[in-house]
């Protein structure tokens, strides 16, 4: 992610990235690699088709909070998607100018949760009694920043993170990693051929070593054939917990997202497609498989 001018989201999306880049080694090895070969010329050149954030749906906190950082900057919230198994409910913003990330929002549905989980959550969130965003400085970008990596309650101890992980693998990936960046998106379609197609790309990830998310296939395609998606499989961390207990758990992952040209324009030569003759939006059953690239299902098979 790179960026022209030094707006407070330009400062506080380059940190972000910047510290999601640290903790999530396989961006490094997939950028570097496509360097390498030649693909790009520069880190520059590779587009970011959207980053997420995963929040918990709880007074003062969830989407509703959220999001507000992302609209006071010019971002359009879009489609609501529900996830049923879940539990979950999440928007997709689109972004005030092509050269920023579309975001997408998730969020668990706390109270269609089993008692003993809810006052599992509580017991880290009830301290919050306003919305933290409200006091933020929008217009400060080193704020929003410091904010995203500044923990708004306690490290969770192991026990309760085990209770969440039985019921919740969203939950306890939330009470532990809190705003994180959950993943950034490599557009395939945005790069140059014999990597713009998904198959191709995900079989150059895997030559690098690296895991993929299979979750109803390596590519999740959308029922209108015109987005398709992979990611790789969360990386392990060994972290400590409150009570002093060390684990390994779930980070972050990569995603990689092609979005195809819409039949609409299926006349237009390689050389006149804009982005805007592309599948927009996102889907809910690819999604669903993509939210697993941190479930242990994936990350210890």
């Amino acid at each position: 992610m790179n960026f022209n001018h030094n707006s407070p989201l330009d400062i506080f999306l380059t940190e972000l990235f910047d510290r999601y880049r640290e903790a999530v080694p396989e961006v490094n090895k997939i950028t570097t690699a496509l360097l390498k070969n030649g693909v790009v010329n520069s880190q520059d050149e590779i587009v970011n088709d959207h980053i997420a954030f995963r929040t918990l749906g709880v007074p003062d906190l969830g989407i509703k909070s959220f999001e507000k950082i992302f609209l006071f900057h010019g971002y359009q919230k879009r489609d609501h998607y529900y996830f049923e198994e879940k539990k979950l409910d999440a928007y997709w913003y689109a972004p005030p100018a092509p050269e920023y990330p579309r975001i997408f929002l998730s969020e668990l549905k706390v109270d269609q949760l089993s008692q003993n989980t809810q006052e599992i959550i509580k017991k880290y969130t009830g301290d919050i009694k306003s919305d933290p965003v409200d006091a933020l400085d929008l217009n400060d970008g080193e704020a929003i920043a410091s904010f995203l990596h500044h923990p708004l309650w306690k490290l969770p101890d192991l026990k309760d993170y085990t209770a969440l992980l039985q019921e919740s693998e969203y939950a306890a990936w939330v009470i532990y990693n809190r705003y994180y960046l959950n993943h950034y998106t490599i557009s395939v379609h945005a790069l140059p051929e014999g990597y713009q197609s998904l198959p191709d790309f995900n079989q150059f990830v895997e030559g690098l070593g690296i895991k993929l998310n299979d979750a109803g296939g390596k590519i999740k395609t959308s029922a209108d054939g015109l987005l398709s998606q992979s990611s790789t499989v969360a990386g392990l961390h060994e972290v400590e917990f409150a009570d002093g207990a060390k684990t390994q758990i779930a980070g972050s992952y990569v995603e990689f997202a092609e979005r195809s040209v819409l039949p609409a324009y299926s006349h237009l030569k390689p050389e006149e497609i804009q982005p805007v003759h592309r599948r927009e939006g996102f889907e809910t059953s690819n999604a669903d498989k993509i939210f697993e690239s941190t479930y242990t299902g994936q990350v210890k098979s």
